[in-house]
């Protein structure tokens, strides 16, 4: 077949967005004749991959609008609005493109969130949206911890999406796609209110066998002392106060939390530390380079992933390929990705139960090695068998092969 595939995020050996997008176009073209289109400034990145590793099934369209049009998008200030007008742009690049290869297939890529429209959906060829995300919501009861600067943040996104979805183009996109893939089983009601035809979960986040296998093979963490961890930008909605109250409610006097990453609500969680009376039992390393951060993984027993809505849920991954159990909330990604062989999932229905049961889940991992191990032994084979990068490019495979088969009739 003839694909076409939107990526604005796509590059070479990262991970997020720009993962995703690279992953599935290189998985695609074991199948198919693959066009991908991306901004320019991810160019430089592909063109070095490429010129180590071509590929003949590939060819990459770049566009962008001129530099001092977009002197306002600076350090992701103003990149909602640079993503939807380069959705504009594309249609037409897109459309002229199609009068010379007549493409047999279109596949919106990344980014992968279900409120912005896609126009390429417009055009006359069958159409693919996602995975998408970002259907997830806090749970209003955890909105009584919050600053007013934090409810501010859940009302305006809450807001932005309220409009979106009244966006007459995210309709369109809705209308024309023969199936929408929802990263959650949130997004996927979401995509069910703006009428899809056909609506399917499946997660966006995946990882090579290169990287389950140095994942596999970091080093064990000692016995003693046991600990816990969570990755992540430090973001009133990652949860990680959650994890800290549940860790000191916990009275696990000798085991440890790190936690690694950086962001607006560090102060804030060093000063819950210090009320908490845990100082001594928490470390907080900051942002550190991926390597480093592997590594710090690899040095603990349990990842800890409190977040009230997340998409993805990267880490979880990471963690899972390293054969660590994971303890989650049952919300957004993380829930489709950990089962009850592989962690916990706490339901979050109050914050005075959440933390409870976090706790207990917190408890039960620190006391009973056996477990830790049986856990974190069936994670390792989850990713192995379902969150390879193959594995997803083989799904997609299938689906476009059923939708071609469709069309064709």
């Amino acid at each position: 077949m003839r694909v076409l595939l939107s990526t604005y995020a796509c590059r070479p050996n990262e991970g997020s967005e720009p993962g995703v997008g690279w992953n599935v176009v290189q998985q695609m073209t074991k199948y198919h004749q693959i066009w991908a289109i991306t901004r320019e400034d991810n160019r430089p990145s592909i063109e070095a991959e490429l010129a180590k590793h071509p590929n003949p099934n590939l060819q990459f369209v770049y566009y962008d609008f001129p530099s001092w049009a977009t002197w306002w998008n600076k350090e992701l200030r103003g990149v909602q609005l640079h993503y939807y007008l380069w959705q504009i742009g594309i249609y037409f690049v897109v459309k002229k493109l199609h009068r010379e290869i007549n493409f047999d297939l279109m596949h919106h890529v990344t980014y992968v969130k279900y409120w912005s429209p896609s126009f390429i959906a417009l055009l006359p060829v069958p159409f693919i949206w996602g995975p998408v995300g970002g259907g997830e919501s806090t749970p209003q009861t955890f909105w009584q911890a919050f600053t007013l600067r934090q409810k501010t943040y859940e009302t305006l996104r809450d807001i932005a999406r309220w409009v979106a979805e009244r966006d007459w183009f995210v309709h369109q996109t809705a209308k024309h796609s023969v199936l929408a893939l929802a990263t959650t089983k949130e997004t996927a009601a979401r995509l069910q209110v703006l009428n899809v035809r056909k609506v399917e979960v499946v997660g966006q986040c995946g990882l090579n066998y290169q990287e389950i296998e140095q994942l596999g093979n970091l080093p064990s963490a000692p016995d003693f002392p046991i600990r816990f961890i969570s990755i992540g930008r430090l973001l009133h909605w990652k949860g990680f106060n959650l994890g800290l109250e549940a860790f000191a409610s916990a009275k696990l006097n000798e085991a440890e939390y790190w936690i690694v990453g950086d962001g607006p609500e560090r102060k804030r969680l060093e000063q819950q530390v210090e009320k908490l009376g845990i100082s001594s039992q928490v470390t907080f390393w900051g942002k550190l380079p991926r390597q480093e951060t592997l590594n710090k993984l690899g040095e603990c027993h349990v990842l800890v992933h409190p977040s009230l809505h997340d998409s993805g849920g990267f880490v979880c991954l990471e963690a899972m390929a390293s054969s660590l159990p994971v303890v989650c909330l049952d919300l957004g990604g993380p829930a489709t990705m950990v089962t009850e062989e592989t962690g916990f999932k706490v339901a979050a229905n109050e914050i005075i139960d959440t933390v409870s049961k976090l706790a207990d889940a917190m408890t039960c991992l620190s006391k009973e090695a056996e477990l830790r191990l049986r856990m974190g032994l069936a994670a390792q084979s989850r990713i192995k068998e379902l969150y390879n990068w193959e594995s997803k490019g083989k799904l997609l495979a299938d689906i476009y092969q059923e939708i071609q088969e469709k069309s064709s009739k």
